[in-house]
């Protein structure tokens, strides 16, 4: 296990964010992200709230203590997830334990009966008795779908990890998720290596917000690939992206990488990018292209 004194501090964590989260809760035309660590974001607009992919526990890290794999942290935990009772709606983008974890999930689904749970539908029943949840207890989506819960439209795509694998029915086990409401876009890859047809789908979107995994493929990790810091910044050149925030680092020692090396990749590419520390919040009114695409739509005064 990790020493707590050797991890990377959170920006805000605990009662910090949770202040930083509530008291930002508006319900202007204006959206707020907060990174929560690895691949797990909270987009929060017009008081509702998506939480993708949130893993907040050390179920990896006890699971693994004593192999030949051991899943070291390297971070502060930034939240108790059974603070997040307040979220409606969370996914999960596949099975893997950090887009998947029992210990993270189950304090937020049994906090209140309102929390739509979107996954693969190739994954339902793998996922109901990790949880021990009833099969009818998620929204199952194949890629091409989409789920309205207001104010949310949620579009599932393919993901890559390492490819695009189907069940015997054909739909897709790993999935990303492309989120549309009021005028923005946001596209949270899952896990995902580029495939065949990909920038032309996701550009097709106009993506303002593209959250990507940067660590990367390398096989003596033993486990599943992402797309690379390099290949990150090119993907999200490729598909017009307004901005790209990067995820998937800073979580486990074995499996990471330096976010320096994706920030050089987009400025030799001319990729706008931003990269939190953990519990950062990232706004829509601070960006600079979208604060004055929002005062552009706002009708003149008097």
């Amino acid at each position: 296990m990790s020493d707590p004194a050797q991890l990377i501090a959170a920006l805000q964590k605990d009662e910090a964010l949770l202040e930083d989260i509530h008291r930002s809760d508006s319900y202007d035309d204006h959206f707020r992200l907060w990174w929560l660590g690895q691949s797990g974001f909270l987009l929060q607009y017009k008081q509702r709230h998506l939480l993708f992919d949130p893993y907040l526990s050390d179920s990896l890290s006890e699971k693994y203590a004593g192999t030949d794999k051991p899943h070291t942290r390297m971070s502060e935990r930034v939240v108790d997830p059974a603070e997040l009772g307040f979220v409606e709606i969370v996914t999960s983008s596949h099975n893997h334990t950090d887009h998947l974890d029992r210990d993270t999930l189950l304090p937020i689904l049994t906090a209140k009966d309102l929390t739509h749970f979107l996954l693969p539908e190739a994954n339902r029943h793998f996922a109901s008795e990790r949880l021990s949840l009833s099969p009818a207890f998620a929204i199952g989506m194949n890629d091409g779908e989409t789920a309205c819960i207001d104010p949310y439209e949620i579009v599932a795509v393919p993901a890559a990890h390492n490819t695009v694998e189907r069940d015997e029915e054909g739909r897709c086990r790993f999935l990303g998720y492309v989120v549309k409401f009021g005028g923005w876009c946001i596209y949270h890859s899952g896990d995902t290596k580029r495939f065949e047809g990909m920038e032309e789908l996701l550009r097709d979107f106009k993506i303002d917000v593209a959250l990507l995994p940067i660590n990367g493929d390398k096989p003596e990790r033993r486990v599943a690939g992402n797309l690379s810091a390099e290949e990150a910044a090119e993907l999200g050149k490729a598909i017009g992206a307004g901005v790209v925030i990067p995820h998937h680092f800073h979580l486990f020692t074995f499996n990471t990488e330096d976010p320096g090396v994706f920030e050089s990749a987009c400025a030799r590419l001319g990729t706008p990018c931003r990269v939190l520390r953990l519990g950062e919040r990232f706004s829509s009114a601070e960006w600079p292209a979208f604060a004055e695409r929002i005062r552009e739509a706002e009708p003149p005064t008097e």
